[in-house]
């Protein structure tokens, strides 16, 4: 039975009904459905593109279908979100929290109603609302109503409908409870009988007889334990800020800080504080930081028989009057006080405790004396104690360093730690910010000593300041944490400081040993390492509870009867779960709990002589699985079905040697046997989470997710090592992972933490991940959706490349594939791409920077061979009949010759040409390559001084008919980004450039006259051109884009008369790689800049206003439009490059083409009219020609023709032949 005594409401008691009215509100509102918004269609007309390709530098790649998509990665400080499928199977995220979330669960009530899906974490925030460690969220509304009232980390939970409750575990402060309480319906939160446990609880689950059982590293049950001599810890009342009022102007006597540090009650000038004669006055400390008294120690002055007989104590700032209870000294018994609280004038009682009835916390507290003996009230002495025990990082807040205190709490710091105000913290603390460049994390200390004067099992909690109230939360970073308990007991571990507010974290549970002359317990503070410069750290302090002592043999297993009202805490023996706990060792953890049907399966860190880290128990007792469990810690467990997933730190089962169970290891419980996942991985295994994915078939299935401590999948049979980041899936209808697995499917990367059914279907997931609708590395197709293209490019990581100095950036990152095209001369069929990367080609060898697809043969991948430098990036691609010019800031040798800048290559051989002669100069790097329409010019652009010998800077010209360079007049010279061609006849190039010495972002070049002009107003350019593209088939109007000489992106469009800007609401870090106008299906409101059927895809990284980062973003000549985002393999977002196309029609004619065979018909039925035509005009002519050359119809009477050729002689017929004239008949 669940206590009925709900919390108690307190000063909060009005927000808590409020919580607890929003919540019963929300029941009516879950209707279970995760619904997203969907995003308006692109309707991109790309039918006369043929084949259509987006490359770039990224892992995933998605289209903008619905809102909430975004390019923001997963987190890497800690904090982690609440996750959901997209229709297109990559994850939404909807509502985030400021640290982990480790557990879900869907509370549905006795009467089948959905309360919503209970939270808990170590968050101090969910979706922006401030919630200790639990939540509750509504999947339909994403609203988020905090569970107030608990304190520290949840880090399981149970909903058990049969009981109306959810069960809480943990390492936690509620009510009168500690690691485990309970849920109750919509009242709110319950103490179980036993009120918690002595440790952490990790693990909840309910038993087949409807037991629950709880799992930890505990050895009792109920709350954490008072010292055996209480207030122990002395606050520091000597760093307070003292005043009083009305106080004696008598000299040595008018002092407030006389009595402080003074525990003899010696009275005299400078020993004692006196108020003036008859009259009332006060005493008051003000502290910097927030504690909770328990006992207040108050000396009497006996000052020329003065002395103080009533008294109060306000608790600042809530304004309240303290209750107390102290021994009489005149009876002995104890008696109890509060506004008038009496204090003896015997001058042989030194001093009198007063005990304070309700522990309430506080930052400053004020005596009132209203009553006096002699002439007027004082004190010679105060010390003030509490229970709690806590080293301060400000020296001034730990115990007071008088003369009859032999060990106090203290702290030391080393490195440039800050004193920051407290904002809406306990106290103030202490900060630094990671210098620049600075590669010594380990030099800013903080060494908390604690005055332990009790030694015993403690939980030791350090507490971090919310990064809120100071602003600081984009830049908060990690701290690294080592401990000395004890002669030869340390620990190590490592927190986030991310959280929104106030938190703590358990950073050890164990034994601590009393502070001694020769020993003190010492916790030291230090940012970790491998953080990023200018990354703030905070150390505020540390807090130790003493910990009770064993009840009941317990030993980290519970298992507990919901209809027990009480407990017999002397006996756990009738248990199988307990008996199986003590069983476990001393040591003995339990990590991981979970029930199939009347057998649950334990996992932890404990060794017996039958069992070793994993086993199975039910009511009549334990077994251990085949080959005794497993030779390392198991930290979680998954249960899909009859398979039992274990993940942990283990190699093998730990009886029976079992090869290729690393850290990751399925147990078929039906078949009672294991199976390695592949090889398994390279270090531990945190969390096991199954989610729903199309892998090989348009119909889901189950796969495994693993999240850890690892960086790679072990290679195993045929499958090499992959690198990974911590995160992997795999896929059990393949017995493989998804990296060795030929399918087209979504991109994930990140962390997985937690999930849940939802009753009405679907799931819901915990964790940070970075999520795309496709998983292919550098370039996808584009059509009615995304694809990817036969080859398989290597995540790879940037090179930085100094070739933007001309350009107005100093550095260009470049990974990835940066440009492509199709090659289809004589019915071949080859993709090209370029870029920097490393691919596999069809024979297995290894690929750099140059691939191409052989699409007329079965799609084979090959490359050019080790004659590039590997660190080369190809960023353009040109082809003139067969020849591909490839150019780039690429160097390497080529038929013993140096090549810098441009190679050549026939695409009938995929071999090198004859290379052109080198480029030279600084930086070389060739930027664009473009050939003249109807010739065999091909135009080089780049930065680039000379080609071969001839000087020839910025744009240079090879003949391909007389494989020479060529320089095209002479007025040029600068750093050419971009080309393109207005028909044949005039060249227009972008970039850093001068045209006759005169500086200019953008030129023309006429190769019929060979002379350089600066483009037309070409001056309203605010910086170097990037990014160019022809506006209108007749490129008479352009687009351009790039980094003004601000720092900032720039958009523009020349309409062939004047410049428009476009882009000034873009973000200021926005990067345009590319633009290019493509035909829509349906049209929007034509404005100036973009016709109604037109649209203008920018590519890069581009900040949309509202929005935030998107790869490739569409603009109607009003609105940006994010159109494709991407993610990288480290989580952060990608970029594309470009689009390329199969074929370059990008303004289409108006009208619609007819079908081919129609023009076939229509051609024939014209070539049939003609013919007709024809041959009756020829008849006609004919006849004209007959009449006037005295031609006459022959007769038409029918005669017997043999009875005249009876009567004409031979001779008459052909007498006159060659005699001229008519024959005459």
């Amino acid at each position: 039975m669940i206590s009925s005594s709900l919390l108690t409401l307190t000063s909060h008691g009005r927000s808590r009904i409020l919580q607890l009215w929003f919540l019963l509100n929300s029941l009516s509102e879950v209707s279970q459905a995760i619904t997203f918004n969907s995003i308006p269609a692109a309707n991109l007309d790309l039918s006369d593109l043929g084949r259509v390709g987006l490359a770039g530098d990224f892992s995933g790649i998605s289209l903008y279908q619905y809102e909430g998509q975004n390019e923001n990665g997963f987190n890497t400080n800690g904090s982690q979100s609440l996750l959901a499928p997209y229709p297109d199977g990559s994850f939404a995220t909807l509502a985030s929290a400021d640290a982990s979330i480790t557990s879900l669960c869907s509370f549905v009530l006795q009467d089948g109603s959905m309360a919503g899906v209970v939270v808990g974490g170590n968050f101090t925030s969910l979706g922006g609302i401030e919630s200790q460690g639990v939540a509750m969220f509504n999947p339909n509304t994403s609203a988020v109503t905090p569970l107030a009232g608990l304190s520290g980390q949840v880090s399981a939970l149970l909903c058990d409908q049969t009981t109306n409750t959810v069960f809480v575990g943990g390492s936690f402060r509620g009510a009168n409870s500690t690691n485990a309480i309970a849920w109750v319906g919509s009242q709110g939160w319950s103490n179980l009988p036993f009120e918690g446990f002595n440790g952490p609880v990790t693990s909840i689950t309910r038993a087949a007889n409807g037991h629950i059982i709880f799992g930890g590293s505990f050895t009792g049950l109920g709350n954490t334990s008072s010292p055996s001599s209480p207030d122990q810890q002395i606050i520091n009342v000597s760093g307070a800020n003292i005043t009083s009022g009305s106080s004696s102007t008598t000299t040595g006597f008018g002092d407030p800080v006389n009595i402080v540090c003074k525990a003899y009650g010696i009275d005299g000038a400078g020993n004692t504080w006196l108020l003036a004669d008859n009259t009332n006055g006060f005493w008051k400390a003000d502290f910097g930081f927030g504690f909770q008294p328990t006992k207040l120690r108050l000396w009497n002055t006996h000052q020329e028989g003065r002395g103080t007989r009533t008294w109060r104590y306000t608790a600042l700032p809530i304004d309240g009057i303290m209750n107390f209870t102290y021994v009489d000294p005149s009876t002995g018994l104890i008696a109890s006080c509060s506004s008038e609280c009496p204090l003896s004038n015997d001058s042989s009682i030194a001093y009198q405790d007063f005990h304070f009835v309700n522990v309430i916390g506080m930052d400053s507290f004020r005596i009132d004396i209203s009553a006096w003996y002699g002439n007027g009230g004082g004190l010679s002495g105060i010390e003030l104690f509490q229970n709690d025990i806590y080293a301060y990082a400000l020296e001034s807040f730990n115990e007071p360093s008088c003369p009859n205190l032999q060990i106090a709490s203290n702290a030391t710091s080393t490195g440039p730690w800050r004193v920051n105000s407290s904002y809406q913290s306990v106290s103030k603390y202490l900060t630094v910010t990671l210098s620049d460049g600075s590669n010594d994390h380990d030099s800013p200390t903080v060494v908390f000593l604690p005055d332990i004067k009790e030694s015993g099992n403690y939980s030791v909690n350090m507490y971090t300041p919310g990064c809120m109230p100071d602003d600081s939360c984009s830049s908060r970073g990690r701290v690294n944490i080592t401990g000395l308990m004890g002669d030869g007991i340390s620990f190590q571990s490592e927190i986030f400081q991310s959280n929104n507010y106030d938190k703590y974290d358990q950073i050890y549970t164990g034994y601590v040993a009393a502070s001694t002359s020769s020993f003190r317990p010492s916790v030291t503070l230090r940012p970790s390492s491998g953080q990023d410069s200018d990354t703030f750290v905070v150390a505020q302090r540390v807090g130790f509870s003493l910990i009770s002592s064993s009840t009941g043999n317990l030993n980290s297993m519970f298992e507990w009867d919901p209809s027990q009202a009480m407990i017999n805490n002397t006996d756990f023996s009738n248990s199988a779960y307990d008996s199986a706990g003590t069983s476990l060792g001393s040591d003995a953890s339990v990590n991981a709990l979970i029930t199939l049907g009347d057998v649950t399966f334990v996992g932890g860190n404990f060794s017996t002589n039958s069992y070793d880290n994993i086993f199975a128990v039910n009511t009549t007792g334990t077994d251990p699985l085949t080959g005794g469990g497993l030779n390392g810690q198991v930290v979680t467990l998954s249960l899909d079905s009859t398979l039992l997933y274990c993940g942990g730190n283990f190699s093998s089962t730990s009886k029976i040697s079992t090869t290729s169970l690393n850290n990751i290891a399925v147990y078929d419980t039906s078949k009672t046997t294991w199976s390695a996942l592949g090889a398994g991985v390279n270090g531990q295994v945190v969390k096991i989470v199954p989610i729903s994915m199309n892998v090989t078939s348009d119909s889901p299935e189950i796969v495994i997710t693993v999240t850890g401590d690892f960086d790679e999948l072990l290679a195993f049979d045929s499958y090499q090592g992959v690198s990974v980041s911590g995160f992997a899936v795999w896929v059990p209808s393949q017995n493989n992972w998804l990296q060795n697995v030929n399918a087209t499917t979504i991109d994930l990367s990140g962390e997985l933490l937690a999930s849940v059914t939802l009753p009405s279907g679907g799931s819901l997931y915990a964790g940070s991940l970075s999520s795309s609708q496709l998983w292919t590395n550098g370039v996808a197709k584009l059509g009615s959706t995304l694809g990817t293209f036969p080859v398989h490019i290597h995540s790879s990581q940037p090179s930085l490349v100094n070739t933007m100095s001309r350009r107005a950036t100093a550095y260009d990152y470049v990974s990835g594939v940066v440009t492509g095209l199709f090659y289809e001369r004589g019915g071949r069929n080859v993709t090209v791409l370029g870029g920097h990367f490393a691919a596999t080609a069809t024979n297995g060898s290894t690929i750099n920077n140059l691939v191409f697809i052989n699409g007329s043969n079965f799609d084979v991948v090959t490359g050019v061979g080790s004659e590039l430098d590997g660190d080369s990036i190809i960023r353009a691609l040109a082809v003139q009949n067969d020849t591909l010019f490839a150019g780039g800031s690429l160097t390497g040798t080529v038929d013993s010759g140096s090549v810098n800048g441009l190679i050549s290559v026939n695409l009938q051989t995929s071999k090198f040409d004859v290379q052109p002669p080198a480029l030279a100069g600084e930086d070389v790097s060739v930027y664009s390559i473009t050939v003249r329409p109807g010739t065999t010019d091909v135009y080089v652009g780049g930065n680039f001084q000379s080609a071969g010998s001839l000087n020839c800077p910025g744009v240079c010209l090879f003949d391909t008919m007389a494989a020479q360079w060529t320089r095209p007049g002479s007025g040029l010279s600068g750093s050419a980004n971009t080309m393109t061609w207005a028909g044949g006849s005039l060249m227009v190039v972008g970039g850093s450039l001068a045209v006759n010495g005169h500086g200019a972002y953008l030129a023309t070049y006429s190769p019929g006259t060979q002379v350089w002009t600066e483009f037309s107003n070409s001056s309203a350019i605010p910086g170097p051109v990037t990014a160019l593209t022809p506006a209108n088939n007749d490129a008479s109007q352009l687009w351009v884009a790039g980094t003004a000489t601000n720092g900032s992106a720039y958009l523009m469009m020349y309409d062939g008369n004047e410049w428009s800007s476009a882009g000034s609401s873009l973000g200021s870090s926005t990067i345009i790689r590319d633009l290019q106008v493509l035909a829509l299906t349906t049209g929007h409101t034509a404005t100036n800049l973009v016709p109604s059927k037109q649209t203008l895809l920018l590519t890069g990284s581009v900040v949309v206003p509202g929005f935030g980062n998107a790869s490739a973003v569409l603009f109607n000549g009003t609105t940006f439009q994010p159109f494709a985002l991407t993610s990288s393999t480290g989580g952060s977002a990608g970029s594309l490059s470009r689009i390329f196309s199969q074929q370059q029609d990008y303004f289409p004619s108006s009208t619609k083409h007819l079908a081919l065979g129609l023009i076939v018909l229509i051609g024939l039925a014209i070539s049939l009219a003609l013919v007709f035509v024809l041959v009756v005009a020829g008849v006609i002519v004919e006849r004209i020609r007959r009449r006037r050359e005295g031609y006459v119809p022959a007769p038409t009477n029918m005669f017997d023709k043999s009875s005249q050729m009876a009567r004409l002689p031979p001779d008459q017929l052909f007498g006159s032949v060659g005699h001229g004239g008519v024959p005459q008949i």
